[in-house]
């Protein structure tokens, strides 16, 4: 009996998760590709005769792509099917990252990176917007936890089979044609299993969901005519604003730069900072791992608490958390204590990802999900370039 209820309990869960496990499968083999090539894209440019001046301006080149391009994709992912623009992106990516490897001038190499972004930005808000959509009612925080989680997966992944790779094959050339192939891989898991959703609304929650997992959704979103959800624009969509121009977007446009300008300023300078103050590099591998592994264990359940309680809490809190570390990493004399340090900050951004992602949500107008996520990815853009520069 407890092996059938068990049983039960997983089909539940399945048959409520299915539109969305397709994709994030995609996502975790995008960014295990993605992890691969971070750590050597300098070096595979340096050894071919980018000088560290020019270096800026070949790695600028991506996100220049996305800023410029993302929010113009997001509009056109609301407009047209958003499955074929998810692959269409991807294979736009794999073709330009595969391409650096043949491809080795300088001129190139920004053109490529530029191509690259410009795929990634067809890619990107087509597919938040899809998990949007798709995420059965009152679960967007939970949906976009599990997706901080399987990106986070890929980048912990990543570099270590970039790094065998590259050992075993004498030459970086091997993490490009990896990253390549598993963007390739990434947007054949879209084809063969992501399908379109049939419309701007949400898909029922089954019944069988409901009836297994009791207490797990709001009363209202209950329809005894059409079922769980059957009636769109149920439950926390039902008051979503008629314009993009709402103070739920605006906050989530601040939260996106300030998160980002975060994240631009660890990748210009954490490696450099660690080993200023008497760590090593193993040690920054460690504080990336840390921050990595916390955020795969938390985020699904942050979302989940997100979902219960409200965003706004946990937007504040998280935000809080991240600001606190930043401030006290500078006044620790013991490098090893950047290791908790960064557990700490991991579970702020673990709750701040998918309470952002939900007030995203609840500011967007039915039929805009792509065009709002575009617009948030392009804040997000400003807030990484502005803190590399300074």
């Amino acid at each position: 009996m407890r092996l059938t209820n068990l049983q039960a309990r997983v089909a539940a869960w399945m048959e409520l998760w299915e539109p969305i496990l397709p994709l994030l499968v995609a996502e975790f083999i995008l960014w295990t590709g993605f992890g691969a090539l971070l750590p050597v894209m300098p070096l595979y440019f340096t050894e071919h005769g980018v000088s560290i001046a020019l270096l800026g301006v070949v790695i600028a080149a991506w996100p220049a792509a996305r800023l410029v391009t993302e929010p113009l994709f997001g509009m056109l992912a609301d407009r047209t099917a958003r499955v074929p623009m998810m692959i269409a992106g991807l294979l736009v990516a794999a073709s330009a990252v595969g391409a650096l490897a043949i491809w080795t001038a300088p001129v190139a190499f920004v053109l490529l990176r530029a191509l690259s972004g410009l795929g990634t930005a067809m890619y990107d808000p087509a597919a938040r917007g899809y998990l949007t959509d798709a995420a059965p009612e009152g679960r967007r925080g939970e949906v976009f936890g599990l997706y901080n989680a399987a990106q986070m997966g890929g980048i912990l992944l990543g570099p270590a089979i970039g790094g065998l790779g590259t050992a075993l094959m004498g030459g970086y050339e091997f993490v490009l044609v990896f990253a390549s192939i598993s963007t390739f891989a990434a947007a054949l898991a879209v084809a063969v299993r992501v399908r379109e959703l049939g419309g701007q609304h949400r898909p029922a929650i089954p019944a069988s969901a409901l009836a297994e997992f009791p207490g797990e959704f709001a009363p209202e979103l209950v329809d005894t005519d059409h079922g769980a959800g059957g009636t769109p624009g149920a439950g926390d969509s039902s008051a979503a604003p008629g314009t993009l121009v709402n103070r739920f977007i605006l906050a989530a446009i601040l939260v996106n730069m300030a998160g980002y300008f975060g994240g631009g300023l660890y990748e210009t300078i954490w490696a450099l900072f660690v080993t200023d103050r008497g760590g090593d590099v193993a040690l920054v591998g460690a504080t990336f791992a840390v921050f990595g592994l916390t955020t795969i264990l938390v985020s699904p359940l942050g979302g989940r608490i997100v979902d219960r309680l409200g965003p706004f809490p946990f937007i504040v809190g998280g935000l809080l958390v991240m600001a606190a570390t930043m401030f006290i990493y500078p006044w620790v004399t013991e490098p090893l204590l950047y290791v908790p340090l960064v557990a700490i900050e991991a579970v702020g951004f673990s709750f701040l990802g998918p309470a952002t992602y939900s007030v995203i949500a609840r500011g967007t107008p039915a039929g805009k999900s792509s065009t709002a996520q575009g617009i948030l990815g392009s804040a997000g853009t400003v807030g990484t370039i502005t803190a590399a520069l300074g």
